[in-house]
């Protein structure tokens, strides 16, 4: 029996489109997450970006549960000193809730140019619509 390792040009990518509205985000990134990196295939190998693209829609609606809403916060630097920038879940919500899910899978997938590679295949929008229909993607229960 032979080992075979995938090659980056020979991967069928899918898409699939998820909806957020009322999903417990930690739960459904970890998901998202192992779609990315392709481990939801038989070739997968750990070094090769095997995995699929991901449509995340309603991410306005995507549930947080304790006190998250009010006690997590995000922290970003300008880059100038002193500059730490801090907003509880419920700002980032109103204003940037596409960064509430892209943040949770970053924060799942490997760091470096293979993670950074994946994190492009994640596409996320506010609303229900999506302009990724013409590759017809396919709806992926949670």
């Amino acid at each position: 029996m032979k080992t075979v390792s995938a090659k980056k040009n020979e991967v069928a990518r899918k898409w699939f489109v998820v909806d957020a509205s009322g999903v417990v985000l930690g739960r459904m990134a970890s998901k998202i997450a192992s779609i990315l990196r392709g481990k939801n295939k038989v070739e997968y190998t750990p070094h090769v970006d095997t995995g699929d693209f991901v449509i995340v829609i309603n991410a306005e609606k995507v549930k947080l549960t304790g006190n998250k809403e009010e006690d997590k916060i995000y922290y970003r630097h300008t880059g100038w000193q002193g500059h730490l920038k801090e907003a509880p879940a419920s700002r980032m919500r109103e204003r940037h809730p596409e960064q509430i899910v892209e943040l949770a899978v970053k924060g799942m997938l490997p760091r470096g140019n293979l993670g950074r590679a994946m994190l492009k295949k994640l596409k996320v929008y506010r609303a229900a619509e999506h302009p990724h229909s013409a590759q017809k993607p396919e709806a992926l229960s949670l």
